[in-house]
């Protein structure tokens, strides 16, 4: 599976963005969808799975909301209400395990940049 996310981007504290992951080679639907994000100088951090149900981090509880469309191949996370701290690589990975450890998941993307600006 090759995942391919888009609609990273500058915005301003508290501004709302979409993130986009496509998918070929594959089918998603048997698979657990994630999003995770890089800051500089930090480790990769878990933000979003996305299975029979959903989960998410502390972090973006509330504020982010994970998406999918097995049909259309795709998985989105709806980001809203953005800080500083969300500045970051988001990227999309699909496994056969709900989990937060990024070691469990086997098909990642390339990454998409979000910075918000205060």
């Amino acid at each position: 599976v090759e995942l391919v996310e888009s609609g990273g981007g500058l915005v301003k504290t508290g501004d709302s963005l979409r993130l986009s992951c496509a998918a070929s080679g594959g089918s998603i639907g048997p698979y657990i969808m994630a999003w995770f994000r890089q800051a500089p100088g930090k480790e990769l951090e878990f933000v979003s799975w996305s299975g029979i149900g959903t989960y998410y981090s502390e972090f973006v509880k509330g504020r982010f909301t994970i998406s999918r469309d097995n049909a259309k191949n795709t998985v989105s996370l709806e980001m809203s209400n953005l800080k500083a701290e969300d500045t970051a690589v988001y990227y999309c990975a699909a496994g056969t395990r709900s989990s937060v450890a990024p070691n469990l998941y086997d098909w990642w993307g390339q990454g998409t940049q979000v910075t918000v600006s205060t």
